[in-house]
């Protein structure tokens, strides 16, 4: 009889941030398919979920994904569920109203691998300091790129997994990268970028490494890190008209306080208006401005104003489903405004 092992991946009830479990379900005869991931169960208690008295929570498996790292096994992304099948409150999945997938989401994930032996990124001697920023963007050679191994094994498991990694890169930091992930549909994005980070920690942990998802690890003159979100729907997609543009940006700023509560903790210490950031407590945008909270690309310019935005806001330990969901409620809000020029 074949035997399987289920990777049941979940986020916790840690706060301000949750963080990735997991845990392995052997079954027979699998198919491989989500329909036939059965509903699991853990004690809820041991990862601030529940009280000890009534532990019981419930994972919904949500996506499946081959996982090339184990010989027979998948990962299975759920979202947690109360024992009566309701959503956990720190379900951030279940806030998403996207029914139609109509919201496409780009994720631009940074983080700094790091080394727990000296609590340093990787390439940071003992005791100093590497030379300032630079060198290290889009670098290669081993006094400006460290960690490249760990990188590309880790976007060739995204790959064989069936994760549409878009790209990879260094990024401005020591020991800084970033990998992009797009999806049609802002769940999907969302698990995709959960699974992703996943694999990097999975990962990392063979090099003796962690990943640092902080929004800004290194203090004073050094880039933190973000997951930059790029989104489109059929209206931004279609829309040919800089004013359609102008009215959806416009509605993001009265709500920066909603969007900041979601978009990771600490960002403060990273949108302070230097190193390619807008101020946290201001709302800006502007074509090209990568100092702006939300950039209209130059692309969507050129092509009559048909194509999508980004906003640079959430940081790198952000939820992508609690920033997702909020994105589509602003843009959402904006359509009656939208209607009344088309």
């Amino acid at each position: 009889m074949a035997k399987t092992k289920l990777e049941y991946v979940w986020l916790d009830g840690y706060k301000p941030t949750q963080c990735l479990r997991s845990k392995t379900k052997i079954v027979s005869n699998f198919d491989g398919t989500l329909e036939s991931c059965p509903l699991w169960s853990f004690d809820g208690s041991s990862t601030q979920q529940a009280e000890g008295n009534s532990s019981d929570c419930l994972l919904k498996p949500v996506a499946i994904f081959p996982d090339p790292g184990r010989k027979n096994a998948y990962l299975v992304m759920t979202e947690v569920l109360n024992p009566d099948k309701t959503p956990h409150v720190s379900n951030g999945r279940a806030l998403i109203d996207d029914d139609d997938n109509d919201f496409w989401f780009g994720f631009e994930q940074e983080y700094f691998l790091w080394n727990p032996d000296t609590n340093l990124p990787l390439g940071f001697p003992t005791g100093g300091y590497p030379r300032p920023q630079g060198p290290y963007y889009c670098s290669v050679g081993a006094n400006n790129a460290y960690g490249r191994e760990l990188v590309e094994e880790h976007l060739d498991l995204c790959l064989e997994a069936g994760i549409n990694v878009e790209g990879i890169n260094a990024e401005v930091a020591t020991g800084q990268w970033e990998f992009q992930i797009f999806a049609k549909g802002a769940a999907e994005a969302g698990d995709q970028i959960w699974i992703a980070r996943y694999l990097l920690e999975r990962t990392a942990e063979k090099y003796g490494l962690s990943v640092n998802w902080h929004p800004k690890p290194l203090k004073g003159d050094w880039n933190g890190s973000g997951m930059h979100a790029n989104f489109s729907n059929s209206i931004l997609r279609e829309a040919g008209s800089k004013d359609v543009y102008d009215l959806v940006c416009e509605s993001f700023g009265p709500k920066v306080k909603e969007h900041i509560e979601v978009y990771g903790a600490d960002n403060d210490q990273r949108l302070t208006g230097a190193h390619e950031t807008q101020s946290i407590d201001k709302f800006s945008y502007g074509v090209s401005d990568r100092g702006a909270s939300i950039r209209i690309p130059i692309a969507t310019v050129e092509n009559g104003w048909k194509g999508w935005l980004e906003d640079r806001r959430p940081a790198s330990n952000g939820d992508p489903y609690k920033i997702a969901a909020r994105i589509i409620k602003t843009v959402k809000g904006a359509e009656v405004a939208v209607a009344a020029t088309v």
